[in-house]
């Protein structure tokens, strides 16, 4: 199998989409950005500019009905073709169960589902004519749900199913396709709760870890790095794979 050069990253505008890009960047492929922040992806486009990589922003909210389409329009006429597409997109709100409004639930089902699915549908083609690969970001949330994390439970478990369906069908098309679960990852949204950072940050980190029975908390590139190993050759024998990256915060089997 011939090294993938040209991808799609969703949810690209910071943190684990971000990272993911810069990395596939980094080993030589183009890679259009897709989120909803112009000013984040234009951000991520420059430094990856300034590393020597190749990248496109392409601001469009997944939500929106048309989405995947313009999407896999910007990728064809900026890349000349797609190999990898990595849904990283979500809207993740952490609230009881029985405070989450209807609108709240519709809202990170119509990103982190539809939008995934709809683009995946929509990049099909393209992925079956390169033998490409599709990686999709779900959560430990869909391994172990609990009230607190509601919606993410209920959306990454969703997105692991429709993994293993499109999983199925890539068999017969040569399209791979797997699914990451990342655990605590140290992103900007957990950042931002830490305050400034320091010996302080690091005691943080070490509880939160120790609370959740993990080895350590995770970073951005831990998952970016794992990506790239599922879209490389070498990983080329996973195919509808879960693979929880969580330091062993899931203890079921």
């Amino acid at each position: 199998m011939e090294t993938r050069r040209q991808a799609i990253v969703t949810g690209a505008s910071s943190g684990i989409g971000a990272a993911i890009a810069r990395h596939l960047a980094a080993d030589g492929a183009q890679v259009l950005l897709v989120a909803r922040s112009p000013d984040g992806i234009a951000q991520v486009a420059a430094e990856i500019a300034a590393s020597g990589g190749t990248a496109h922003p392409c601001a469009i909210d997944l939500a929106e009905a048309g989405a995947a389409d313009r999407v896999v329009q910007a990728a064809m006429a900026a890349m000349g073709g797609i190999d990898m597409l990595v849904n990283c997109a979500s809207l993740t709100i952490n609230a009881d169960v029985f405070t989450i409004t209807d609108e709240q639930w519709e809202q990170a089902f119509a990103v982190k589902v539809h939008g995934a699915l709809r683009l995946c549908r929509a990049a099909w083609p393209a992925l079956r004519a390169s033998g490409g690969s599709i990686v999709n970001l779900g959560g430990i949330g869909a391994r172990t749900p609990r009230r607190s994390i509601a919606i993410t439970a209920a959306t990454s478990s969703a997105l692991v199913a429709l993994t293993k369906v499109l999983a199925d069908a890539g068999v017969d098309d040569g399209v791979q396709v797997n699914a990451i679960n990342p655990g605590m990852i140290l992103t900007p949204r957990i950042e931002r709760t830490m305050g400034g950072g320091g010996a302080d940050a690091a005691t943080v980190l070490d509880a939160l870890a120790r609370a959740g029975r993990a080895r350590r908390v995770g970073t951005p590139e831990d998952v970016a790095s794992l990506v790239a190993y599922i879209v490389s050759p070498a990983g080329s024998l996973l195919q509808g794979a879960i693979v929880d990256l969580d330091g062993g915060m899931t203890k079921g089997i």
